[in-house]
């Protein structure tokens, strides 16, 4: 009688911890499926520039390419609209591969932003979101982190469209505009800046740390330039017609132009968007 009754109750017991063990994995796999699945469409998004030091000299880099892929691609984080910059650095050019997308632009847009973080130097694969969180390029959670971060900061309101074009030309006429940010840092200055990237594009590596092994990117900032100053406080907003040149080898329906408001000493970005430049 004594084991009847010890059976009856292990058994319920033995149940109740089946079903919990399976609700738990359940849970488990519910949760990543969520954070994975990008917003409801339609839901509003707030653009955050999320910038890639790379190059495709640099073994670590390929899988901090796929994330900024991934990320512009899915916009899994709720509220958010990644913007991707792909700067491929040329520091790593003597070290055996040429990066065809490198310039010493970008590596020195790097070091800027190592003195406002004050970090020991540049390195890649380097995340920057807003310029404001810097870190290891193939973090996906802290990416996603300081991503739902930026996107609870305020603004400044940022369009851009294509205006004309002209074929003959090889050229494009944007429509800029840029609401004066409500404040820029103490001492410091804000400027509209304009980045033309081009997706899809791929590169067979026969040197350096990524030999044998073809590389593909998104996003790669073909063009960066300056079209002016802002000043915090509000007042007229900020109104520029840049004439873009597109060389024969750029693929159109692959581009896109980027224009952001940043400020020159801490880096901060106040406000971002993008258009398609396909025909």
């Amino acid at each position: 009688m004594r084991l009847k009754i010890a059976l009856v109750l292990i058994v319920p017991a033995l149940a109740l911890v089946v079903v919990a063990f399976v609700g738990k994995r359940a849970a488990v796999r519910y949760a990543s499926a969520a954070q994975d699945r990008p917003p409801a469409a339609g839901a509003q998004r707030v653009p955050i520039l999320v910038e890639l030091f790379t190059s495709e000299g640099c073994s670590s880099c390929p899988p901090a390419d796929e994330l900024l892929a991934r990320l512009e691609q899915t916009q899994p984080v709720e509220g958010a609209e990644v913007i991707a910059l792909s700067e491929h650095v040329d520091y790593w050019n003597r070290l055996g591969w040429a990066d065809p997308y490198s310039s010493s632009e970008f590596s020195a847009r790097q070091n800027d932003y190592a003195h406002a973080f004050d970090t020991d130097g540049a390195y890649t694969p380097q995340m920057i979101v807003d310029g404001r969180a810097q870190f290891v390029g193939s973090d996906a959670g802290r990416a996603r982190k300081a991503i739902a971060s930026a996107s609870r900061d305020s603004k400044a309101a940022v369009t851009v469209s294509l205006a004309s074009q002209d074929i003959r030309a090889g050229s494009i006429t944007l429509d800029v505009r840029a609401e004066r940010p409500q404040s820029v840092s103490e001492g410091d200055s804000a400027e509209v800046l304009l980045a033309i990237t081009e997706s899809g594009l791929r590169s067979n590596v026969s040197r350096g740390e990524n030999a044998g092994r073809r590389l593909s990117h998104t996003a790669v900032v073909r063009k960066l330039t300056a079209l002016g100053s802002v000043d915090s406080g509000g007042g007229a907003q900020f109104v520029a017609k840049p004439v873009v040149q597109i060389p024969k080898g750029w693929k159109r329906d692959s581009l896109k132009a980027v224009v952001f408001v940043q400020e020159r000493t801490s880096r901060r970005v106040l406000g971002v968007a993008a258009a398609p430049l396909g025909m």
